[in-house]
């Protein structure tokens, strides 16, 4: 998963260095404790005059040397809290010396240094929750990344960057996507994850559900309403700023979306929440789909282009498809009753350009080179219906990734 760039050094970075300094300057080097972490006694002058100053310059070089390697050993430590992604094997501290053991005071310094490098970086009680609200990769990635989906591009970005810029939101954001499997809306959530939190999908301020893995026997279900709540209410006491993601949400048990209610409903102006959480709720669900397509259909027919599509040519079908439908519990929810979903985003079925598109970005992110008639070939590999007109990918992008391996040298 892409990370954003790494803040460069500030003024208090760099004021951090020289504290970070003094400190392993001031602390006991490896030599200056035994096994069990005591002082030893100093050793005594074997010589006077020459012997001495030899002895002075060994210490200063040994101590220097000590404090070069407990300076990487805290630098190693501290990056892995501040940045858990760059803690692997190349970031995992080296082994310390033999009778080496991290002083206590040592122990505390990283812990205030750490503290303090988070009171702005954003960080949470696990540090892995770094806020960035990168607004502009988001834009970025909707309109470079995302194909075919002009809709969402909008809808999405509006809705989070308002909702998000608020100084006291009173409800938490309810997005629901609606459409074709392999439209993107997965790949929505996605973005989302990478472009509001530093760790993306890892962050801990992140929660993703899907419906049928999580909650997968409805005789479960006061089990599974107690761990979802539980959930809910465990990362937002961690996080400011959190996001949920629920996939399958037309299969969500009726218990389980009204045990959501009251963490979507407004709170009352007289007892607002005195942290200002802001959390976002993204419902995906085929729920819709066939009438998204339907419309799409019947417009293009008449001669309308793909981008003159508008909400207002959807937004009634698609409610009406929602509440009539008797297949899930979603569109009878009192979520949906009570007008606690913000927005329905309908996500459009894709065509045989877009496909081509998401081939391309199939063999960029591999880092493969590709031809134009091998775009092309995967592209007929998918199936199109209607049958007539064959204009909509049946899957969407779905198994583009390996249907690229056919042309692999």
């Amino acid at each position: 998963m892409p990370r954003g760039p790494r803040r460069p050094l500030g003024p208090g970075l760099w004021l951090w260095l020289g504290l970070w300094l003094g400190l392993v300057l001031l602390l006991p080097p490896p030599g200056a404790q035994g096994h069990d972490g005591r002082a030893r006694p100093s050793d005594r002058a074997e010589e006077a005059g020459s012997g001495r100053a030899w002895t002075a310059f060994q210490g200063l070089r040994e101590r220097l040397r000590a404090a070069g390697a407990l300076s990487r050993r805290y630098w190693a430590l501290f990056r892995c809290r501040v940045w858990p992604e760059d803690c692997g094997e190349e970031g995992e501290a080296p082994a310390r010396p033999l009778g080496w053991s991290l002083p206590l005071l040592g122990q505390q310094y990283l812990d205030i240094l750490t503290t303090w490098y988070c009171s702005f970086q954003d960080c949470c009680d696990s540090g892995d929750c770094r806020i960035v609200n990168n607004f502009t990769g988001l834009e970025t990635d909707l309109r470079v990344r995302l194909h075919g989906q002009h809709l969402a591009r909008e809808l999405v970005l509006t809705a989070v960057r308002s909702y998000l810029e608020l100084p006291r939101p009173d409800k938490a954001l309810a997005l629901s996507f609606h459409g074709w499997s392999g439209t993107g809306k997965n790949f929505v959530a996605r973005m989302l994850a990478e472009n509001l939190y530093r760790d993306g999908l890892r962050s801990n301020c992140v929660q993703v559900f899907i419906a049928t893995l999580h909650f997968p026997h409805p005789k479960y279900v006061d089990l599974y309403k107690e761990q979802l709540t539980g959930q809910i209410r465990k990362t937002q006491e961690h996080c400011h700023q959190t996001l949920f993601i629920l996939d399958e949400a037309e299969k969500l048990h009726p218990e389980l979306l009204e045990a959501l209610r009251p963490h979507l409903e407004h709170q009352a102006p007289t007892n607002p929440r005195p942290e200002c959480p802001r959390t976002i709720f993204v419902f995906l669900s085929n729920l819709g789909g066939n009438i998204i397509n339907e419309v799409v259909l019947n417009l293009l027919k008449a001669g309308w282009s793909r981008e003159e599509i508008s909400m207002e040519h959807l937004k009634s079908h698609l409610q009406a498809e929602i509440v009539e439908s008797t297949d899930s519990g979603f569109g009878h929810s009192r979520l949906v009753k009570e007008n606690l979903i913000d927005f329905f985003i309908p996500f459009l079925p894709l065509e045989y350009r877009h496909v081509r598109l998401c081939a391309r970005d199939a063999f960029l992110s591999q880092e493969l080179l590709y031809t134009e008639e091998a775009l092309d070939e995967i592209a007929k590999m998918m199936v199109y219906v209607p049958k007539e007109e064959q204009l909509f990918s049946s899957q969407g992008c779905k198994s583009i990734s390996q249907r690229i391996n056919y042309f692999l040298p």
